[in-house]
This record gives structure tokens, C-alpha cells and sequence, in this order.
């Protein structure tokens, strides 16, 4: 059985693992909560222009604080690098990208599965809900949306977020 390490501890791990990667790039790897490696493949062309359509949408709906592939440090879930994330300026403030990853979830993070289904796509999402985001949207194989919050799904974006996705980057 595996220990879990505090937030100090998983951010050491995640810096040290992380080491090779350059300043500004995309992590290469996650923490489980025990501190444990969990591989995470850069993305596929298809869907970086999927995640980046939609860091656009989001950053002219409701403003440009979005930023995609930033690590976070959740609460049961280790660290994990959400495909878009978004919250409000003051929380940028005072934050070091550079120096490791988010020490809290931002308000809004996105999930794309195209070509991924990860197993833990509900923990993932229970770890950024519990770890303080108001809402989490998975985009699904096909572009289907979902819209997560702390009172489970729903039919639209508590932001007021209105994704259009082009249908022909997704298993149709």
C-alpha cells in the first residue's frame, strides 16, 4: 500500500521527475497522490488543434486567463496536467508557472479524450472538483459535452461557456 505524500512532498517529486523538461513546455509526466509516475503522451496533432480551438473559445467567452496543459496539484489525485484550464486574473497573480505546478486547481478545467480514454476520467474529474475547480468539461470521442460540478452533471456550462467543436476532428 502506497503512502500519500502532502502537497510539499508530491510537488519535489513532480519537479524532479519533470527536471529534463523545459521551462514553458508541457509536462511530460503526472503524480498519482502516492507520488508515483503516471505517464502523460503529448498530445496528438488532431487533438492540439481540438484543445487549442477550444482554449480560443474559451479565452474570447470569458477572458484571456486560460492556458493549456498546466500542471495542478489536486487534493486526492495527485498532479495532474488538465488539457485547458481557466480562472479569474487575480488568481494568476503572484503564481510562477516556471517553478512547478499549480499549487490548487483553476476554476474551469477541460478534458479532451480524443486520443486518450483514460480509466480515471472520473477520478480525474472528482480530483478537480474536490480540489476546488466550479466545473469540469470532458469532450468526448465523438465532441459530446459534458459539464461537471460539485452537484454532478449538467445540460450547460455554469460559466456560461458555448463550445462549437468542428465535427471532422472526432470519431464520428
Amino acid at each position: 500500500m502506497s503512502t500519500l505524500l502532502d502537497q510539499d512532498g508530491l510537488v519535489a517529486t513532480w519537479c524532479r521527475v519533470n527536471a529534463g523538461v523545459e521551462p514553458g513546455a508541457p509536462a511530460c509526466t503526472e503524480l498519482d497522490a502516492s507520488g508515483e509516475a503516471v505517464p502523460h503522451p503529448h498530445p496528438s496533432a488532431r487533438r492540439q488543434i481540438v484543445m487549442t480551438d477550444i482554449y480560443c473559445q474559451i479565452a474570447e467567452q470569458i477572458g484571456h486567463v486560460a492556458a493549456m496543459s498546466v500542471a495542478v496539484t489536486t487534493r486526492t489525485f495527485g498532479i495532474r496536467v488538465p488539457d485547458v484550464v481557466w480562472m479569474p486574473p487575480e488568481k494568476w497573480e503572484g503564481v510562477d508557472r516556471e517553478k512547478g505546478p499549480l499549487p490548487f486547481v483553476p476554476d474551469l478545467c477541460v478534458e479532451v479524450l480524443l486520443d486518450r480514454i483514460p480509466q480515471d476520467i472520473e477520478r480525474r474529474v472528482s480530483g478537480y472538483l474536490d480540489g476546488g475547480a466550479r466545473e469540469v468539461i470532458v469532450v468526448g470521442q465523438r465532441g459530446e459535452l459534458q459539464f461537471c460540478g460539485a452537484n454532478g452533471t449538467r445540460q450547460a456550462s455554469a460559466f456560461g461557456i458555448v463550445l462549437s467543436l468542428e465535427p471532422m476532428y472526432f470519431d464520428v
